[in-house]
C-alpha cells in the first residue's frame, strides 16, 4: 500500500506536488513514506526533566557514586535524570547511598521512569520537607523502618515538592533547547507527536510564531485526582486551542505508576508486597471523568502499565457503549494477561505502547521490573504482536526523554523487543510502520486527514534511505533519512 502511494507523488499528495516536481529525483532515489509520529512522547515538559548530569549510562552504584562526585553544580545544585533502578542492585532507593560524595550540595536524580526521584537531605531542607505528607493522588514520600525520610520522591505531587524549588533556565533557554529538539527530532523522520502533558503552551505559541515548528506537536492536558467538575469543564475548554503545527487535542490520566517503583497497578501484589493501589484513590472517580469528558466529545488517555490498571481502563471504556470505538487509548500496557488482549479490539480501545522501554529489562530477567513481577507476569512483556493479532489499534511511541525519540530505534525495537520481551515475536516491518502512521492517526482521531499520503491528507513525508518495512531491523534502526517534510516544509534534508 505505502510503496504503491509513494511512487506516484503527484498524484497522490496533490498538496505538496512543488514539493514532487521541485525534487522529483528524490522520490526515486529512495522511498517516501508518510510522515512518521511518535505517539507518546513529552519534547516540551521533557526539556525540564532532561536537565542537568544524563545518568542513562549508568550501571551500578559506584558508577553513580563517581559521575554525582564530578558532576557540575547548577545554582549549587546537583541536578541528574535517567537514572535506571537496575543501579541499585536490589537496593532500596536511599539517599544515604550518595550523599557522603556531594559535599552536602542539595542534589534531584530523576529516576528513568520520570515517575520517581531521589534527593539528598539539603533539598528535602531546602524545600522545607521534615515528614511525610498526604496527597489527592497515590503519592508518598518513602521512609525506611525507622521513619526517616529516605530521599525517595514516589509519584509526581510528591516530587513537585522538591521540583518546584530546581533552579530553571530562561525563557531565551528553553526557547532554543525547544527548537533544537524538535530539529533532531525531525532529523529521525519524526513530522508528528502526540505530546501526553500540556507542556507550556505560551512557549510554544511563541515558537511557532517566529518559526516553522518541524513537528507537529499535539498536546493532551492532564487530569489528575480531585478534579471536579469546574476542573473537568476547563479541560473541554482547552481542546482546539492552538496554532501552526501545534494543538490541544484529547486529555491525559493515570491509573498507575510504574513497576520498578512498586506503583503499577497489579491484580496480585509484586514481590515486595507493593502494587496493590490504583494511582486514582478512588478508581471510581476515574470512571466519572472520562465519561464526563466523552460526553463532552473529549479522547482520552489513560496510563495503565499494570494488569489491573489495564483491566479498569477497558472496564470503564465498556461502560461508555458504542460511541466509545476509537476515542480513547491506553498507554503503556507492560504486563497484560491473555483475556485482557482480547478485549481491546472488541471495545475499538486504542493501545499506544513504547517498544524502546523493553531496554530497560533483561532477557533473564535479573532487572528490577521483572523481579518485582515474576516470571509469570515478565513473560507477558508488552504484548505487541499478541494485540497486533488481536485485531487492535497499535499506535507507537519512544516517551522521550523516557527513551530515546529515534523514530527508527521505535520502528527497530517493535519488530525486535528487548530484555524481558525478547522471547515473544515482534511486529512485522509493516504493522510497525503502520504503528507510526495509520494506526498514529487513528490515535490522534486523525485518520481522515492524517497517516497516509493520499488527496486531501496532511502533505508530512518521511523519506529514507531503505524501506522499513522489509529492511531488516538493525538496518531500520540506522537508515538514512533523506527528507523530512512537515506541513509542504521541508524540515530536515539529509546528505
Amino acid at each position: 500500500m505505502y510503496r504503491r502511494e509513494a511512487r506516484d507523488p503527484a498524484r497522490t499528495v496533490p498538496r505538496a506536488t512543488y514539493i514532487a516536481v521541485g525534487f522529483l529525483g528524490l522520490f526515486y532515489a529512495f522511498i517516501v513514506w508518510t510522515g512518521l509520529v511518535d505517539c507518546h512522547s513529552h519534547p516540551v515538559w521533557g526539556l525540564e526533566m532532561a536537565t542537568g548530569l544524563d545518568l542513562s549510562s549508568v550501571r551500578d552504584l559506584g558508577g553513580l557514586r563517581a559521575a554525582l562526585a564530578a558532576a557540575e553544580r547548577i545554582d549549587g545544585w546537583v541536578i541528574g535524570f535517567g537514572l535506571d533502578h537496575n543501579v541499585f542492585g536490589g537496593r532500596p532507593v536511599d539517599r544515604a547511598l550518595i550523599e557522603d560524595v556531594l559535599d552536602g550540595a542539595p542534589a534531584f536524580l530523576r529516576l528513568y521512569d520520570g515517575h520517581s526521584a531521589l534527593v539528598t537531605d539539603a533539598a528535602l531542607r531546602a524545600a522545607g520537607v521534615t515528614g511525610p505528607r498526604t496527597f489527592a493522588q497515590r503519592s508518598h514520600l518513602a521512609t525506611d523502618a525507622d521513619g526517616r525520610l529516605t530521599g525517595h520522591l514516589v509519584e509526581h505531587a510528591a516530587m513537585d515538592l522538591v521540583g518546584e524549588i530546581l533552579p530553571r533556565p530562561s525563557h531565551t533557554e528553553r526557547r532554543t533547547r525547544l527548537v533544537e529538539l524538535l530539529s533532531a527530532m525531525a532529523a529521525t523522520g519524526l513530522t508528528g507527536a502526540h505530546v501526553m502533558d500540556l507542556g507550556d503552551l505560551d512557549l510554544v505559541d511563541a515558537v511557532a510564531r517566529e518559526t516553522v515548528l518541524p513537528v507537529r506537536l499535539r498536546f493532551a492536558p492532564w487530569c489528575m485526582p480531585g478534579a471536579d467538575k469546574d476542573a473537568l469543564e476547563e479541560l473541554v475548554t482547552l481542546q482546539g486551542r492552538g496554532g501552526r503545527h501545534w494543538r490541544v487535542g484529547g486529555v491525559k490520566f493515570f491509573m498507575d505508576g510504574t513497576v520498578e517503583g512498586g506503583t503499577a497497578w497489579l491484580e496480585h501484589p509484586d514481590c515486595h508486597g507493593q502494587g496493590t493501589d490504583a494511582f486514582w484513590p478512588d478508581p471510581s472517580a476515574y470512571s466519572d471523568a472520562v465519561r464526563h469528558l466523552h460526553r463532552a466529545g473529549v479522547r482520552t488517555a489513560t496510563h495503565a502499565i499494570g494488569d489491573a490498571a489495564v483491566r479498569h481502563v477497558l472496564d470503564t471504556v465498556e461502560s461508555l457503549g458504542p460511541g466509545s470505538h476509537l476515542a480513547h487509548r491506553v498507554e503503556h500496557i507492560e504486563s497484560v494477561p491473555d483475556d485482557t488482549v482480547g478485549r481491546f479490539a472488541g471495545l475499538g480501545l486504542i493501545a499506544s505502547m513504547q517498544p524502546p522501554h523493553t531496554g530497560y529489562t533483561r532477557a533473564d530477567r535479573s532487572d528490577e521490573w521483572s523481579l518485582r513481577l515474576g516470571d509469570e507476569r515478565a513473560s507477558r512483556a508488552w504484548r505487541l504482536r499478541d494485540l497486533r493479532d488481536a485485531g487492535a489499534v497499535v499506535a507507537l511511541g519512544s516517551d522521550w526523554p523516557i527513551a530515546h525519540y529515534d523514530a527508527r530505534a521505535v520502528l527497530a525495537t517493535a519488530r525486535t523487543p528487548r530484555g524481558a520481551a525478547s522471547a515473544r515475536a515482534g511486529l512485522t516491518g509493516l504493522q510497525a510502520l503502520e504503528g507510526c502512521t495509520t494506526h498514529a492517526g487513528l490515535a490522534a482521531g486523525e485518520a481522515a486527514f492524517a497517516g497516509r499520503i493520499a488527496e486531501g491528507f496532511r502533505a508530512d513525508l518521511t523519506a529514507l534511505g531503505l524501506d522499513p518495512v522489509d529492511a531488516p531491523a538493525d538496518e531500520v534502526a540506522e537508515a538514512p533519512v533523506r527528507l523530512t517534510v512537515t506541513g509542504g516544509q521541508i524540515v530536515h534534508r539529509g546528505a
